[in-house]
This record gives C-alpha cells, sequence and structure tokens, in this order.
C-alpha cells in the first residue's frame, strides 16, 4: 500500500477556487431544472443535457476538471471539484464531470494516440458529445462482469482493420453516445489479448437489443444490453496496444472508482442539508425533530459518515497523485464510500419519514442512485475478495 505526501498548497488552491465556481453554478443554475420534465424513465433527456451544459459553458465551468492546455487538474484538487457537481444529480452531467465520460476522457488522455485525441477526445472535453464504455457482458452468457478475463466479445484481424462481434450490459449511455470504447479479446493465434478500440456512434454494426430497467434514473441513455455483429474498427482506431486491454482498463478504473465516490459524496451532503432542514422545521410531540435523540442522533452520524467519505477520498486521490496506479487504494475507498454513504442516504429518508420516499425532494432519488453505486464499478463483495487477497500475499511475503 503507498503512502500518500502531503497535497500541494498552491494546486489545492486553484481546486479550491474552481471547487467554489462550481458549487455557486451548481446551486444557483443547476438545482432549478431539478423539476424539468425532460426526462424519461431512465435519465435525462438529451436536450436537458445539451441546455445544461450550455449553461455551464457560459459559466466558464464546462469540463472543470481539464485545464484549458489539456491537463487534467491533480486527482485531489478533482477531489474538490466533482464533489460540488455531485450537489445536484444533474450537475456532473451540466458540468461534463459525469460517467462514463469523465473515466473516458481520463483513459484517452492518458494512453490515446494525438489522432485519437483529436478525433475523439476533444469533442468529449468540449461538451459537444456523449461517450459509452463497452466492457461488461451478459451474466447468462457467461461473459465479463467483476472478472473482465471472462470477456466473450472477440475481435480479429481482417488486413487493415479489426472485425469485432459478441454481445455487451449495462452500458451505461450507449443510446445517444457519439464516442465508443469497445473492448475485446483478440481470436488472433498469436494470443493478442485483451484490445480497446475507438468508434464512431451510431453505427450500424453496435446494436442496441434494449434499455434496461434499472433503480437509478440519472444518467442518459440509461444503461443497454448491446450486439456487435461484423463491427469494422480501422487498425489505427486501436487504443493503444493489442493486449494491452486490461491493463488499460486499470488506467480507467481506479480513478473512476474515485470520481463515483467523489459525485455521490456531494450528493449526500446535499441530501443531508435537506434531511437536517427538515429536522429543524418539522415538529413531533412538543419539539423539533431534531431534539429527539433518535432523530439527531441519526444526522449526527451523518456527519461522521460523510467526513470520513472526504477523507479517504482525499487520501486515495494523493496516491494517485503520486503516479501510483492505486488499485488497492481505490477498492478500499470504493467500499468504504460506498457503504458510508448508502448509511448517509438511508438515514435522510428515514428523519423525513413519508416525505424522504417520496419524489418532493431529491432525497429519495440519491437513496437509489447510491443502492446502484454499491455494484458498478465493482461490488463491495469484490473489492473485499481482492483486498483480502492482497492480505493473503502480503502474510506470505513476510512468512
Amino acid at each position: 500500500m503507498t503512502t500518500a505526501p502531503s497535497p500541494n498548497p498552491a494546486a489545492t488552491g486553484r481546486g479550491a477556487e474552481i471547487a467554489a465556481r462550481v458549487e455557486r453554478f451548481v446551486r444557483d443554475v443547476v438545482i432549478p431544472y431539478e423539476r424539468d420534465p425532460r426526462r424519461d424513465a431512465h435519465g435525462p433527456l438529451e436536450d436537458l443535457v445539451v441546455e445544461l451544459k450550455e449553461r455551464a459553458r457560459e459559466a466558464g465551468v464546462l469540463s472543470p476538471h481539464i485545464l484549458p492546455d489539456g491537463d487534467h487538474l491533480t486527482q485531489r484538487e478533482t477531489a474538490m471539484v466533482l464533489r460540488k457537481t455531485g450537489l445536484s444529480l444533474l450537475g456532473p452531467l451540466a458540468c461534463n464531470t459525469a460517467a462514463p465520460d469523465e473515466g473516458n476522457m481520463y483513459l484517452l488522455g492518458k494512453v490515446g494516440s494525438a489522432e485519437i485525441k483529436e478525433r475523439f477526445l476533444k469533442p468529449l472535453v468540449e461538451g459537444r458529445g456523449r461517450s459509452a464504455f463497452f466492457m461488461t457482458e451478459p451474466a447468462a452468457e457467461g461473459g465479463a462482469g467483476s472478472d473482465p478475463s471472462m470477456m466473450q466479445t472477440t475481435c480479429r484481424r481482417d488486413g487493415n482493420h479489426w472485425v469485432i462481434d459478441g454481445r455487451k450490459a449495462f452500458i451505461t449511455g450507449a443510446q445517444g453516445a457519439k464516442v465508443g470504447i469497445v473492448m475485446a479479446k483478440s481470436a488472433e493465434a498469436d494470443g493478442a489479448g485483451a484490445c480497446m478500440f475507438l468508434v464512431d456512434l451510431p453505427d450500424p454494426a453496435i446494436r442496441i437489443e434494449r434499455v434496461l430497467d434499472t433503480i437509478d434514473g440519472s444518467m442518459p441513455g440509461g444503461h443497454s444490453v448491446i450486439s456487435i455483429e461484423g463491427l469494422r474498427v480501422p487498425a489505427d482506431q486501436m487504443l493503444g496496444e493489442p493486449g494491452e486491454g486490461f491493463r488499460y482498463a486499470q488506467v480507467r478504473l481506479s480513478p473512476a472508482r474515485l470520481s463515483h465516490c467523489m459525485r455521490w459524496t456531494g450528493a449526500c451532503i446535499r441530501a443531508n442539508e435537506i434531511a437536517v432542514d427538515y429536522a429543524n422545521r418539522r415538529h413531533a410531540f412538543g419539539k423539533p425533530l431534531i431534539d429527539h435523540e433518535g432523530v439527531g442522533y441519526m444526522l449526527a452520524d451523518n456527519l461522521i459518515d460523510l467526513k470520513q467519505a472526504e477523507l479517504i477520498t482525499d487520501w486515495c486521490a494523493d496516491v494517485l497523485d503520486t503516479g501510483a496506479l492505486g488499485t488497492v487504494e481505490s477498492s478500499m475507498a470504493k467500499v468504504a464510500v460506498s457503504e458510508a454513504l448508502m448509511r448517509v442516504a438511508d438515514r435522510c429518508v428515514q428523519v423525513m419519514g413519508g416525505t424522504g420516499v417520496s419524489g418532493d425532494t431529491m432525497v429519495e432519488a440519491v437513496f437509489r442512485e447510491i443502492r446502484a453505486f454499491r455494484i458498478y464499478d465493482g461490488p463491495t463483495e469484490v473489492h473485499r475478495w481482492s483486498l483480502a487477497k492482497k492480505i493473503k500475499r502480503d502474510w506470505r511475503d513476510k512468512a
């Protein structure tokens, strides 16, 4: 496990200034859109997302985690900024820091060639399109989920192209996306291994079979089951080198897990603000709810869990800023933060009673989103299993 250095005061000062601007924008401009009817069962509709991004562009907070020269903020600065975008479920969409785009931008910035960055990354940074990451596969077919080595989707060389066939599942935002990152396992005799490819969307060879009905509903396009039949991709649209797909997946997933922790901490901060306001205004049995220990103690526990979520996220961010891959640290952060935020969201609902399970505030929606967060980017149990394996390896090394 890596020991994190102290953060650079100048860098965190820059991050704090950007985060403050983002917070003002989200609270003043984005939150009023939460009642906007432009959404379906799977998430906000495209015209709402486009309008929000335009408002962010006007306010100078579109893609605030990426600097004008194309460099990223440090992970610690990104943590400060993404927590503020998360204060509304629409905030990450407006500021262009939502999943899967934020993680895809990070990956392309780290691995993509100059040509790929110009053609595929630049439009994403500019907010001119959404992206999708095609890795997970249908469980019923024995495909890749938390274990990407089980991947069934194949790619094979055909002249100066690769041909991809397979099926994918739970692909967030595929409906309406302009850019796709497709992961497949090489079917070549030389055993090239897993590969990643950049594709323009839509493509007739990539068909959305259905958009799943899921517990969450904040991501445009929802989560789709996809069939890929005879997709031809030019060789120069391979991301990086053949056989490096699994390694590139970790380049993306470690920071992406942390980004989820950042955004959802912001959402739970806001949900807790609403619950605190409710508990102070609502009276029962002759006094405000907050004066009843059963309620006041729940809000006190929320304060503790939110602070712990912030601290572990910042610690993990500092590790990633050292240049370490941070797989172990991101697993610990994913477990600790997702479980802590589930407790926070659940308490907010409980404090607010019937109002907490209604759509009158964002609290009910946050509860559903956090429940889904405990599963995607690796469920809690997979990360604990991975950490237990490391504990065993470390013990053997010392024995």
